[in-house]
């Protein structure tokens, strides 16, 4: 079966949420629709989300709130605190969702993930996609936007076609489109807006005489790479049909630390899962703190055997949000085996786990809560930093972290002077349905 898979054309679809902060929020208050409304940062600090009415008024991401407060006055800005219990608890239900309608699933974020159509040869996937963006509407009363294509790369590029053009009607498959039709597509679209290319490289490419995706799509490969690096080659090949990332093997951008690994015999066992993902915990906050970054939610999953297709499959995951980001690996761990806790079923035979790191800032933005403890976060780097200095030194896992006492999270709040109620988070304050 996977042979016959793999002489198969690949089609590949983007799932993202419109405005996923804004739209969880809009769920619940039905008369912010049509209203600007941005979502905050920790502390009140940032726009970190953006309705349609607040992007046409050209304000940016990372906005610092204080300073559009006189605009926000003047078209009346609706500002709401995050609600990060709020927004992965959505996540967890958009996934599980999204999850039945491929055997083949990768969570890319909080808000975005590719499904494998590969070998769905008999399925009109552009009905198809508009029966997920249905199924999700009604199950979950959010809005979605799907991009189809033979890769990642093209996938993304179809998702921000069928988000920015409303003639798709919300999704867009690249792959139903002739040859002169998508020509004109990608002559019509930045080069700006090719997943990776960043500003930096959007200078570069533009001073080579690549504007546009068609530009780049034609340009030969060896230039590319001579001139940027075997990343940029591959983004070409990506556009020109080329499967060069795989569901899995992508390298996550900065906002997102991942590590996996498929286990080499079958793990049955809670505990065998717990020193798994304490394990994966400690790479993902070594490379953390490498960047000098923190996190702000941790995702944990596990996967059964894929090619075991007799046995039964559970590939569930769930994001835990942490009340204050931090770098620190034993808050990090404690947060991921919560986690894993909450969707451990025995009785499966695990193949694989991982986790993700989410939310990622830089550390010297974060700013500190009303009840941080400085001297307390004063000891914690000074024990990262003498724990990466002695796996630097005498080898990688030479000392690390167990399991035993760290599964309570921190109590810390934020401050949050906006934030609406936990609907599905608390029960005191779960959404209430008047006759």
């Amino acid at each position: 079966m996977t042979m016959q898979l793999d002489n198969l054309p690949k089609r590949i679809a983007l799932v993202d949420v419109n405005n996923c902060y804004v739209s969880c929020e809009r769920l619940f208050r039905p008369e912010l629709e049509g209203k600007p409304v941005v979502v905050l940062s920790n502390n009140d600090g940032c726009v970190v989300a953006r309705s349609a009415e607040v992007k046409a008024l050209g304000i940016p991401m990372a906005a610092p709130w204080f300073k559009l407060k006189n605009l926000a006055k003047q078209h009346g800005i609706i500002a709401l605190s995050s609600n990060y219990p709020l927004y992965a608890d959505m996540s967890n239900r958009i996934m599980s969702v999204l999850a039945q309608f491929s055997p083949h699933q990768e969570v890319y974020s909080i808000d975005e993930c590719f499904l494998d159509f590969t070998g769905f040869h008999h399925t009109d996937l552009t009905h198809y996609a508009q029966e997920i963006r249905q199924r999700v509407l009604q199950w979950l009363g959010l809005p979605v936007c799907v991009g189809i294509a033979s890769t990642k790369t093209l996938a993304k590029l179809a998702n921000h076609i069928a988000k920015k053009q409303s003639q798709w009607h919300s999704v867009c498959d690249l792959t139903s489109l002739d040859a002169y039709t998508l020509d004109n597509l990608l002559m019509s679209i930045a080069v700006s807006e090719v997943w990776g290319v960043g500003r930096q490289h959007t200078l570069a490419l533009n001073g080579i005489g690549i504007h546009t995706v068609k530009d780049l799509r034609d340009a030969n490969p060896s230039r590319i790479r001579q001139h940027f690096s075997v990343v940029m080659e591959r983004t070409v090949q990506e556009l020109r049909g080329v499967h060069c990332l795989a569901l899995e093997d992508v390298s996550p951008p900065r906002r997102q630390i991942i590590s996996s690994r498929s286990f080499g015999q079958s793990v049955y066992t809670l505990q065998a899962l717990e020193e798994a993902i304490t394990l994966y915990i400690s790479r993902a906050a070594e490379k953390l703190r490498q960047q000098h970054s923190v996190a702000g939610a941790v995702q944990v999953y596990i996967r059964t055997n894929p090619h075991q297709p007799k046995e039964p499959q559970y590939n569930p995951s769930f994001i835990v949000p942490l009340t204050e980001s931090t770098d620190n690996t034993l808050q990090l761990n404690a947060a991921a085996i919560f986690g894993l806790k909450r969707i451990f079923r025995s009785g499966f035979t695990y193949a694989k786990a991982g986790i993700m790191l989410t939310e990622i800032t830089s550390k010297h933005l974060v700013v500190a809560g009303l009840f941080t403890d400085n001297a307390r976060n004063t000891r914690s780097t000074a024990l990262m930093q003498t724990l990466d200095a002695v796996n630097k030194k005498y080898g990688k896992n030479t000392l690390g972290t167990g399991i035993a006492g760290i599964t309570a999270r921190r109590a810390w709040t934020m401050q949050q002077g906006n934030r609406t109620p936990g609907y599905t988070t608390q029960w005191e304050e779960l959404a209430m349905a008047h006759a």
